[in-house]
């Protein structure tokens, strides 16, 4: 037994510094600097900067802020559970931006089988971690800090291969990753969370209700949404391909999660009998809808195009909030902790479908030959003679036709969708082995197991709705007790005045 707790004791010292020692071994064999970042030997020394470390660092830095404020305050709503979302959102993430680097540059091994690192693998790394945060939404308060780590060490080698199955040989585009990062992260959490849910949780959930929100922590998680709002302009076009794809990008997304916000608010006061705001679709939905135009941002979309998917997001996302996600716990028995199906997985969803509608209408009068084929390279020709496009440094591609392209792109989501729930099923059964403490009882959505917590915790006390209605049933037996009492000392004093002291008095 003394054996057994030492281990309980040191198991997440043990973990996380092996995975690090790991890690530091594998960076010094594969790791090394992309050639702008080494050394400058010669006259000219250091006298310019590569091209990478301009406008695109503004953009990987709004990325981090989303990736470590944004998606860690968003989940700070749960009441008891505030340390840990935004304490194992952050050490999560940290372990992502490691072994994401590792995975997804064995990848892309250069000609000397070497990982390059350089400002591309920092953003790709960080869309990684989304990808992996997005899935510990839909069981956070659930798992345990080790069960996190070992979820974040599969989903990233299956996230890679579907990325890597889905841009290399689809030859599709999504440049916000609306399919490969939203929708993956999505249904695999969901997956993961259908499979670790049990009858105890089950109890927890419907009567405890830890997992419900308090009036300070939403004002905290939606902190987290005006971070994400913000940022997520930088988050849709970072990557795009093209210059006038990146402006595209930043402008479709500008509107379309303005017109989220409207659509999230309308249809908020619509679903409630008295036409008030649910704080919950607020938090959510209105930033569903840089989800939703994600895949197609960098496309010929139009700002009328954008605003209307914009719209279809937000109230799409505020129906599921009010109606999708209750029936899941319900009747499907796949409690979604942050219903990450509203923000993600459906705005996903939309996305693909835009955008392979876009992919079907692109066509070079609209694009032009040099915005075209750098976006889709698969639409480039297989024979480049005579279209004069060698100086633009595009490669000989498939020839693909424009409803062709639109087909891969719909394949590409379909893949996504049911390569993220069957890999989420399998690595939810390794993480109910029981060497992982998954958290139970009273553990669930509580900082107490994980945590150091201040005196002030303590005194917070939640009580499940058959401790309150014994509470209440006591206080009024108590008050009728109290009322007989008076309405018996009344009595006797209205004989007394009325009929004199009887003869027993």
């Amino acid at each position: 037994m003394a054996f057994e707790d030492r281990w309980t004791r040191g198991k997440t010292f043990t973990i996380l510094s092996l995975f690090q020692i790991l890690f530091v071994i594998l960076f010094g064999i594969f790791v090394e600097y992309d050639s702008d970042a080494q050394p400058k030997h010669g006259s000219r020394g250091h006298d310019s900067l590569p091209l990478s470390t301009g406008p695109t660092y503004g953009m990987f830095q709004d990325v981090h802020v989303m990736i470590f404020i944004g998606f860690g305050f968003l989940m700070t709503f749960l009441k008891r559970y505030g340390y840990s979302a935004v304490g194992l959102n952050m050490l999560v993430a940290a372990f992502v931006l490691q072994w994401a680097t590792l995975i997804i540059g064995f990848f892309h091994l250069n000609e000397r089988n070497m990982i390059v690192v350089n400002m591309e693998t920092l953003l790709t790394a960080d869309f990684a971690a989304a990808a992996v945060l997005i899935s510990f939404g839909a069981v956070l308060g659930k798992v345990s800090l080790v069960q996190a780590i070992i979820m974040a060490f599969f989903e990233i080698v299956v996230f890679q291969a579907n990325e890597y199955l889905g841009l290399k040989v689809f030859k599709v585009t999504d440049v916000g990753g609306s399919m490969f990062v939203h929708a993956f992260g999505a249904y695999f959490g969901i997956a993961v969370a259908r499979v670790l849910y049990n009858d105890e949780l089950h109890d927890e959930i419907h009567d405890h209700h830890k997992w419900a929100p308090c009036y300070h922590s939403d004002h905290f998680s939606m902190i987290g949404t005006l971070f994400l709002w913000v940022f997520w302009p930088s988050f849709n076009s970072v990557v795009s391909a093209t210059d006038d794809g990146r402006y595209r990008a930043v402008i479709n997304t500008y509107f379309a999660l303005s017109a989220g916000v409207i659509m999230s608010f309308a249809v908020s006061s619509l679903v409630d009998k008295k036409s008030r705001f649910e704080i919950d679709h607020i938090q959510n939905a209105t930033i569903a809808a840089g989800v939703a135009v994600g895949t197609s941002a960098d496309l010929m979309l139009h700002p009328y195009g954008s605003i209307l998917v914009g719209c279809v997001a937000g109230a799409v996302a505020t129906l599921g909030l009010k109606y999708l996600e209750p029936f899941l716990a319900v009747r499907m028995k796949t409690h979604d902790t942050c219903g990450v199906n509203n923000l993600h997985g459906m705005p996903g969803l939309i996305a693909g479908i835009v955008g392979a509608i876009m992919a079907a209408l692109a066509t070079p009068d609209i694009y032009g030959e040099e915005s075209l084929y750098k976006t889709f390279p698969a639409r480039t020709p297989t024979n480049l003679t005579g279209l004069n496009l060698d100086h633009l440094g595009i490669d000989p591609g498939y020839g693909r036709s424009a409803g062709t392209q639109g087909g891969y792109q719909m394949a590409a989501l379909m893949c996504t969708l049911v390569i993220a729930v069957v890999s989420g099923i399998l690595v939810g059964f390794i993480l109910r082995l029981p060497i992982w403490n998954q958290p139970h009882g009273e553990h669930l959505f509580d900082d107490d197991q994980m945590w150091v917590l201040p005196e002030d915790y303590t005194g917070i006390q939640i009580k499940s709705n058959r401790e309150l209605w014994d509470d209440f049933k006591q206080s009024t037996l108590l008050h009728q007790q109290q009322m007989s009492m008076k309405t018996s000392g009344f009595n006797q004093w209205w004989i007394l005045m009325t009929c004199g002291p009887t003869s027993e008095a």
